[in-house]
C-alpha cells in the first residue's frame, strides 16, 4: 500500500465545516481526496504530490504545473476502508491521526514548494465537499503503483 489519492478535474470545488467554507477553488483545477496508510512515509507523500502536480488532466493535456491551476486537498481516511468481509468497512489499514495528519500536511507543503496554489479542508473534521466534475475525469493514484 502507499499514499492514495482520488483526483478529480473540477470546474469548481469547495469544502465546508460547520456550514462555513474553509477551502474553495474555481477551476479548472483538481480536487484531491488523500488517504494515508500506516506504513506511508514523507518521501511517498512528496512523490505523490509531484506526480499529481504534473499529471496532464486539464484541458489540452495540461497539468497544474503547466497552468497554475489550483488544487483543493481533503483528507479522507476512508480510501483505506476494507470491505472484503461483511457489510461494515474495516479501517485497520488507515493510518492513525498521529501518522496521517503530518503526512497530509507534508503533501500540501510539497505542492506549495512546487509552486501550486493549494486550498484544503480541516483534518479530522466532518466536512461537506461539493464539486463540479469536469469531463468527468477522475483518477485513482497510489504510490504503491508508481515506479521508483
Amino acid at each position: 500500500m502507499g499514499v492514495r489519492a482520488v483526483v478529480q478535474r473540477v470546474g469548481r470545488a469547495a469544502v465546508e465545516v460547520h456550514e462555513t467554507v474553509v477551502g474553495a477553488i474555481e477551476g479548472p483545477g483538481l480536487l484531491v481526496l488523500l488517504g494515508v496508510t500506516t506504513a506511508d512515509t514523507s518521501a511517498e507523500a512528496a512523490r505523490l504530490a509531484e506526480k499529481i502536480f504534473g499529471l496532464r488532466m486539464l484541458e489540452d493535456e495540461k497539468s497544474c504545473s503547466d497552468t497554475g491551476a489550483p488544487l483543493l486537498v481533503v483528507s479522507q481516511f476512508t480510501l483505506y476502508g476494507d470491505v472484503r468481509k461483511g457489510r461494515r468497512p474495516g479501517w485497520s489499514a488507515a493510518a492513525p491521526r498521529v501518522v496521517s495528519e503530518p503526512l497530509y500536511q507534508e503533501f500540501m507543503d510539497r505542492l506549495r514548494d512546487l509552486g501550486a496554489h493549494v486550498e484544503h479542508g480541516v483534518f479530522g473534521e466532518h466536512m461537506e465537499v461539493s464539486l463540479v466534475n469536469s469531463g468527468p475525469f477522475t483518477l485513482i493514484v497510489d504510490t504503491a503503483d508508481l515506479p521508483g
